[in-house]
């Protein structure tokens, strides 16, 4: 019998990354995963989490297929690097759209859901929210916004028995992360500001993070952020 024996959960963003890993990790604690992303995962479904229609078509398979929903994962987003001067305001409000918007949309479409049995919500925050980040402006923003939603949607609805908590990791092995460049003329001591002291995290540190917030060891824990950076910021 794992921790989540008879409880479904939705992740966000599985196709690949701490996605990817979550899905894993969960299912592996015994959860039934519903995988979802833009792109095709295999057993999964087809989800824009910019389009409010998609997230609920997205929730509502879930149930169907399985009868409750106990559990989301909000892993989607998009990265990018520019300094601000040079970012485009349509890839702005790209970034805003997966990152923040898409997190609200997903929180949005389950919440009926997960109220009537006491679920959680666990959401990507970033150091970036917590600290500058260079060369990053929209994706900074949006982290910031997901670490103030997640506090408000904890507060809103703990008498209600919804848990909403938050994991903010630093530089982890992902697509997101290895796609990084440093723009032109970039000073690059400033990586300091991002870079870990030691090797990157990696997916599955992350996913283990999510499994335990997710679970009843964790009950007591809302509105809580937990910074995984490899004491970039310590």
């Amino acid at each position: 019998m794992g921790r989540f024996t008879g409880r479904v959960a939705l992740v966000s963003g599985a196709a690949s990354g701490i996605g990817a890993a979550v899905a894993d990790r969960l299912s592996e604690d015994g959860a039934t995963v519903v995988c979802a992303d833009i792109t095709d995962v295999a057993g999964g479904i087809r989800c824009d989490v910019t389009d409010a229609a998609s997230c609920a078509t997205a929730v509502a398979h879930a149930v169907d297929a399985f009868g409750r929903l106990d559990i989301l994962a909000n892993v989607a987003g998009v990265g990018g690097a520019a300094a601000i001067c040079d970012v485009d305001p349509d890839e702005w409000r790209r970034v805003i759209e997966v990152n923040l918007t898409g997190t609200f949309l997903m929180a949005q479409a389950v919440l009926p859901y997960l109220l009537e049995d006491g679920g959680n919500i666990v959401n990507i925050a970033s150091t970036a929210a917590h600290a500058g980040q260079p060369w990053a402006v929209a994706y900074s923003a949006t982290k910031g916004g997901v670490l103030a939603m997640t506090r408000e949607l904890a507060v809103e609805y703990a008498e209600q028995g919804l848990r909403c908590n938050s994991v903010s990791p630093g530089a982890i092995d992902t697509p997101i992360t290895l796609s990084f460049s440093l723009p032109d003329g970039a000073n690059p001591k400033l990586l300091r500001r991002v870079t870990p002291l030691g090797p990157f995290g990696r997916p599955e540190g992350i996913a283990a993070a999510i499994a335990f917030i997710a679970s009843d060891e964790a009950t007591h824990m809302n509105g809580a952020d937990l910074r995984m950076d490899g004491a970039t910021l310590s």
